[in-house]
C-alpha cells in the first residue's frame, strides 16, 4: 500500500519551487508543485509537449496564456487544462503562504 499527504514534507524555506512525482504510469504522471512567491521569468514562456491538468489545492496563483490579455487567477479548488504546446506562464504565486498544485501530465 502506498500513501502520503500532499500537505506534508514541505520545506520551511523555498528558494526554488518544489516538484515531486506522486504517481506515474507509462504515458502520464501526477506531480505536486509547491510555490511561494515564485513566477516564470518575465521573458520566458512555458511550453510542453504533453497536456497538463492542474488543480490548485492551497494558496493562489495567476496564469497567463500567450495571446490572451486576461490573467487567470486560481484559488483553492480551481483547475485548468493546459493543452500541449500552449505557451503560458505563471505571473505570480502567493508570497504569504505556500501555493500547492497537483498537476497531471498526460498524452
Amino acid at each position: 500500500m502506498d500513501g502520503g499527504n500532499l500537505f506534508s514534507n514541505i520545506p520551511s524555506h523555498l528558494p526554488d519551487e518544489v516538484f515531486d512525482d506522486v504517481i506515474a504510469g507509462r504515458d502520464w504522471r501526477v506531480e505536486r508543485i509547491v510555490s511561494k512567491g515564485h513566477s516564470t521569468p518575465k521573458d520566458v514562456w512555458l511550453c510542453q509537449d504533453i497536456n497538463e491538468w492542474v488543480i490548485l489545492l492551497k494558496g493562489s496563483a495567476g496564469i497567463l496564456f500567450e495571446g490572451v490579455n486576461e490573467l487567470i487567477v486560481l484559488k483553492p479548488g480551481d483547475y485548468i487544462t493546459i493543452n500541449a504546446r500552449r505557451r503560458h506562464r505563471v505571473e505570480w504565486t502567493d508570497d504569504t503562504q505556500e501555493t500547492i498544485w497537483l498537476a497531471m501530465h498526460y498524452d
